[in-house]
């Protein structure tokens, strides 16, 4: 998919806040287009991931497959991923936060994920919640796609009424009820949930808490964006 197509993609799955609130599944979306948040989440994915104990979690860019996970459960990420970007909206920065939480504590529980692979899952929400919130976009430079921050011209404010800034954080509640409790000590990588790792391709890529220096940073997650 081409960078066009990519933006046309973006677009389509940030629908209005009235329709958010009836649903914040991804599952309206093809498995191509599942595939294409895939490789974009991928581009943005570092080489190294220093973890909050210290631990530093290396990624071998050159071994993709081993990475990426399953598409059922990307679309599962993606659904959540919205459902954050929503929540960034609505300025929800404690449940947008809960949110990615949960969804890091779910597919931890699964004990089937290498660290690696923990990474590229938080590394795909960040990325939806990027893609639908405008925080970045996608360009083409001679023939092959890139992922950067989006630094230029401000889009409008998307707005959120009380009564759909309630429905997100009932949503967002039940989903961390459904999820598994929070563990004693973290043990899933967790990368930041709302602010951009730095530009990036399916080349050259960095993010935070890495040793790579950041190129670009957005704006705070807590300030309302379109998505």
């Amino acid at each position: 998919m081409n960078a066009r197509a990519g933006i046309v993609l973006a677009g389509a799955m940030a629908l209005t806040m009235g329709a958010a609130v009836q649903s914040a599944s991804a599952q309206e979306l093809s498995e191509g287009a599942i595939k294409s948040f895939m490789d974009y989440a991928w581009s943005l994915t570092p080489q190294q991931f220093s973890k909050p104990d210290g631990t530093v979690i290396q990624i071998d860019k050159r071994k993709k497959d081993e990475v990426l996970v399953p598409v059922e459960v990307a679309r599962e990420v993606i659904k959540a991923g919205r459902l954050s970007a929503h929540a960034q909206v609505c300025e929800l920065r404690e449940d947008q936060v809960e949110n990615h939480r949960a969804l890091m504590r779910r597919e931890d529980a699964k004990k089937k994920w290498t660290p690696q692979q923990m990474v590229y899952i938080s590394q795909l929400h960040l990325t939806t919640v990027m893609l639908l919130t405008g925080k970045i976009k996608l360009v083409e430079k001679e023939g092959d796609k890139e992922v950067v921050v989006d630094e230029g011209k401000p889009r409008p404010a998307q707005t959120c009424t009380a009564e759909q800034g309630k429905k997100v954080k009932e949503m967002i509640a039940a989903y961390v009820a459904q999820s598994p409790a929070i563990p004693q000590a973290a043990a899933a990588p967790q990368a930041p949930v709302g602010a951009p790792a730095a530009t990036g391709s399916t080349n050259t890529t960095t993010a935070p808490k890495t040793t790579q220096p950041a190129a670009a940073a957005a704006k705070p997650a807590a300030q309302p964006a379109t998505p």
